[in-house]
């Protein structure tokens, strides 16, 4: 048995595991069936600073499957024995269907700023003031 978690929303793999909807729960079986799907609802406020790690460790989750996150809640699910794999995107039967195939490696990008935005604005480039 493998529980996997996916940050959520709309049906899709949320981009920002911090802010997502809820999160997507599936139990696998030793064969790689889906076995169960559930609903975790996200806490409000950020995610790495909340108790969702604790949680999902609880569920006996082992591994999450997700868009972008920072570090800071990498190494908090990690030290809770949850494995990430980052840079997932599109539907979350899809994002399931090549985990399952062994498609997914981990993007090994991390965001870096605390409330993450980046990905849907263009960057804002300043000019350094010279003293």
């Amino acid at each position: 048995m493998k529980k996997i978690a996916i940050p959520t929303r709309d049906g899709m793999v949320d981009d920002h595991f911090g802010h997502c909807a809820y999160y997507t729960v599936i139990t696998l079986n030793d064969n790689n069936d889906v076995e169960s799907t559930e609903r975790l609802d996200s806490p409000e406020g950020c995610g790495c600073k909340s108790n969702i790690a604790s949680v999902m460790q609880e569920m006996n989750i082992t591994l999450m499957l997700a868009g972008n996150m920072g570090m800071g809640a990498y190494n908090k699910l990690s030290a809770h024995g949850i494995s990430v794999i980052r840079g997932c995107h599109g539907k979350v039967e899809d994002v399931l269907a090549a985990y399952k195939k062994g498609d997914l490696k981990d993007s090994l990008e991390a965001c870096d700023h605390h409330d993450c935005n980046h990905h849907d604005e263009k960057p804002v480039f300043t000019i350094p003031s010279i003293k």
